[in-house]
């Protein structure tokens, strides 16, 4: 079958039957009768009954392709064994069926702590029933951030997942300009108007967490606070100091803390200095709990009898240490980002700006 040159955009330039040369337009190897035995885009066409073009579109996703020919294609494809080759393909549909997770911390964070486990997980749990390649970029502020916007400059991937951004960074104004799609887990600093987010409601959830100390009858709440450059940390302060005003206490009892466990102990170190019959600590991470609950036992202050802790997450160390905390829905909002992404990538109209927000929910163990 001779390709018509209209139709060669489509399936690439590649070997006509018995040619002798290799196909590129989709193919894998060559024709039978050059020896290697490897079916050939032309055979599928040729036993299909359609098109190079046709054969071309159908075998890579195109959208112009009738019910009856896929079915004819998708049958002389299983027929024949014949499998596309993936760099030709990428040069049809210019997708790298892969997509990225961006997360702007320090690697030795990203692998230790809780919260990122279960993002990768989630996100790879959405990609890897459709066959999507899932890429880690970890980039902090230089260099690195430089070269990791390189890399996202020249689509070397199809749409990013960013988790855990910085004030600093800018990554959504980046990305915003890029017109790369993307999805952000947790509210943006910035551009929040022009990309896609999913978040909880953090504000809720720290009020929440305040309110139930209150109503145990806790008068000197102290707050374990997360970054302020963080969006989820500013948020979970906000509601912290609304439940305790609103209850006619004094809200100027915070440390700052980073979200890991040191910083929490440090930070529960420095309140009881402060204010030795403190009853009370709310800690925007269940990290930072743990740190404190460990400071605590170190001073001799029962938990929940003398202090009541909650903490922020519930991603499996808070049900193990029985800390009461606010469940953070990582997972769903996880694989809602990915799913969002794929929606994206898949349909250029589909609105860039979209926002979900999961509700928090306090989950009640033995430390409050």
């Amino acid at each position: 079958m001779t390709t018509p040159p209209s139709e060669a955009p489509d399936g690439g330039h590649g070997s006509g039957s018995g040619t002798g040369s290799t196909g590129s337009g989709g193919g894998t190897g060559t024709a039978a009768s050059n020896g290697s035995g490897a079916p050939t885009l032309d055979e599928v066409a040729r036993l299909a009954g359609v098109s190079r073009a046709t054969a071309s579109r159908a075998i890579n996703g195109g959208n112009r392709v009738s019910a009856a020919a896929q079915a004819a294609v998708d049958a002389a494809v299983t027929t024949l064994g014949y499998t596309p080759n993936p760099a030709a393909r990428s040069l049809v549909t210019r997708r790298t069926d892969s997509v990225a997770l961006v997360v702007p911390e320090p690697d030795e964070r990203v692998f230790s702590d809780p919260f990122f486990i279960h993002t990768l997980r989630s996100v790879n749990r959405v990609l890897a029933p459709k066959d999507l390649q899932l890429v880690l970029l970890l980039a902090q502020p230089g260099e690195e951030e430089r070269r990791m916007l390189r890399y996202l400059r020249r689509r070397h991937i199809d749409g990013a997942i960013v988790v855990s951004h910085h004030r600093s960074d800018r990554l959504p104004d980046h990305l915003a300009a890029l017109g790369l799609p993307c999805v952000f887990v947790g509210r943006p600093w910035t551009s929040a108007d022009k990309v896609a987010y999913v978040d909880t409601d953090n504000l809720g959830g720290g009020r929440a967490a305040t309110e139930l100390l209150v109503e145990q009858g806790c008068a000197r709440i102290a707050n374990i606070a997360g970054p302020d450059d963080m969006a989820a940390g500013r948020d979970r302060l906000d509601g912290w100091r609304s439940a305790m005003r609103a209850a006619g206490l004094a809200d100027d009892l915070v440390e700052p803390g980073d979200f890991t466990e040191a910083g929490g102990g440090a930070a529960a170190e420095a309140l009881l200095e402060r204010c030795p019959d403190l009853d009370g600590i709310v800690a925007a991470s269940d990290l930072m709990a743990a740190g404190a609950l460990r400071v605590l036992e170190a001073a001799g202050r029962r938990v929940p009898q003398d202090v009541r802790v909650v903490g922020y997450d519930d991603l499996g160390l808070a049900e193990t240490s029985s800390l009461t905390t606010v469940r953070n829905p990582i997972g769903e909002m996880a694989e809602q980002a990915t799913r969002m992404l794929l929606e994206q990538i898949d349909d250029e109209r589909v609105p860039r700006a979209l926002r979900v927000i999961f509700p928090p929910a306090l989950v009640r163990r033995g430390s409050a």
